[in-house]
């Protein structure tokens, strides 16, 4: 009866795993904002922790590297702590977004909007 159609089984099929995708997807957003990383410099004398999002949520400084003398050592430090956070978040997005995608036969590396 359908014979005249083609793919049109396929179709509704690959309409369906669209719109499972974008449930998943809608889920791992709203899972970015709980996910957490933690960045450091300075030998873990400084920790920057972000939300997978790259939010900084806290900043950690040892209270031995307070010196009036070292406040540019500080700022350093401090920067480069949040930069590691945020570069581990995007990682971390990066692994959740593939877990997603891997059973769609996407290209690898293929970045989805987001």
């Amino acid at each position: 009866m359908l014979k005249g159609l083609g793919n049109l089984g396929d179709m509704a099929k690959m309409m369906k795993t669209a719109q499972e995708m974008q449930g998943k997807m809608a889920q791992m957003q709203d899972e970015m904002h709980i996910i957490s990383v933690t960045g450091q410099s300075g030998a873990g004398l400084v920790k920057a922790t972000a939300t997978a999002k790259g939010e900084l949520t806290a900043l950690d400084i040892d209270p031995s590297i307070f010196s009036s003398d070292d406040k540019e050592v500080l700022e350093d430090l401090i920067l480069a702590a949040i930069k590691d956070a945020q570069q581990k978040a995007s990682e971390r997005a990066q692994e959740e977004m593939s877990k997603l995608t891997e059973g769609l036969g996407l290209p690898p590396g293929m970045n989805l909007p987001f």
